[in-house]
């Protein structure tokens, strides 16, 4: 009986945990939803602005721009994107493994590298990691971010560049392909450069005014920004679908653990009901 009674209690934590995984499941499908919204929804601003760099620079020099400036990579700043919480599979461990990769040769040459955190938990990974100088770490970061909460960053980005203080600045984040699919990516967004891309008819006729140049010194720093502004949205839809999938299988787990332990509960009842019958049997026959 007490065999009996221990199972029942581990079915009733079984079914109490999958209650929990259950509804992170759903509240993790329902961010996910409206995250993979606004993900694709903003590539269309980001490709389109691609389209118009590469138009330009089929029409000046760009090489003079200061965002465009090449140099011998001797610092770098690198913004890194996880999340605040974990339970969202390997999400989190595939941020940190890609940040490795993207600072592991940097540092054994002797180059400065700086990390702005994004989130809590690539944070506290970069504090525990040697030759690593964290700049800046922000915590619960809007899932939809304004201009204002991009401005802090990019302004050390931008400083921090211009003024030759690091040669390079790159952002580490995790790309959304789709619901089941995420990849973690390092790109280098300082020294801005052009993507190829096709040109499209309607660009080859475009008059840029006041004037390309006028147009190049606007737009090189949105470019920047909104680059910035994808990768947040890529890595907020990544986390949701991971933390999605990874709570699904954890419920999913429960359930065979929680038929696994019913079947046992039966099995030790069974034997525990046999044991009484012959208990009695064997107690009539002596009394006989």
């Amino acid at each position: 009986m007490a065999n009996t009674q221990a199972i029942k209690g581990r079915i009733r934590s079984v079914k109490s945990t999958k209650q929990i995984t259950k509804a992170m499941e759903l509240v993790a499908a329902s961010k996910m939803r409206r995250a993979q919204e606004a993900t694709l929804r903003s590539r269309v601003y980001r490709n389109t602005a691609r389209e118009i760099l590469t138009r330009i620079s089929t029409m000046i020099d760009v090489s003079a721009h200061p965002l465009y400036e090449v140099r011998e990579v001797k610092s770098v700043l690198i913004i890194a994107i996880s999340s605040d919480r974990g339970l969202a599979g390997a999400y989190n461990s595939n941020i940190f493994k890609q940040f490795i990769a993207a600072t592991k040769n940097d540092v054994a040459r002797g180059t400065s590298v700086e990390v702005i955190a994004i989130g809590r938990q690539i944070a506290r990974f970069a504090s525990r990691l040697e030759g690593i100088n964290t700049v800046g770490a922000y915590e619960g970061f809007p899932e939809r971010p304004q201009a204002t909460d991009l401005q802090p960053i990019l302004k050390v980005a931008f400083d921090k560049f211009t003024s030759g203080e690091v040669d390079a600045v790159k952002v580490v984040y995790t790309d959304f392909v789709s619901s089941v699919s995420q990849e973690a990516k390092a790109e280098t967004i300082l020294p801005a450069a052009f993507v190829s891309t096709e040109e499209r008819a309607d660009l080859n006729e475009a008059v840029f005014e006041p004037s390309p140049q006028a147009v190049l010194e606007r737009i090189t720093p949105k470019l920047v920004e909104v680059q910035l502004y994808q990768s947040l949205l890529e890595s907020f839809a990544s986390e949701h679908s991971m933390r999605m999938m990874a709570m699904k299988n954890a419920s999913d787990n429960a359930g065979d653990l929680i038929d696994d332990l019913t079947l046992e509960f039966n099995g030790a009842r069974q034997a525990a009901i046999t044991q009484e019958l012959a208990e009695i049997t064997g107690g009539a026959e002596a009394i006989a």
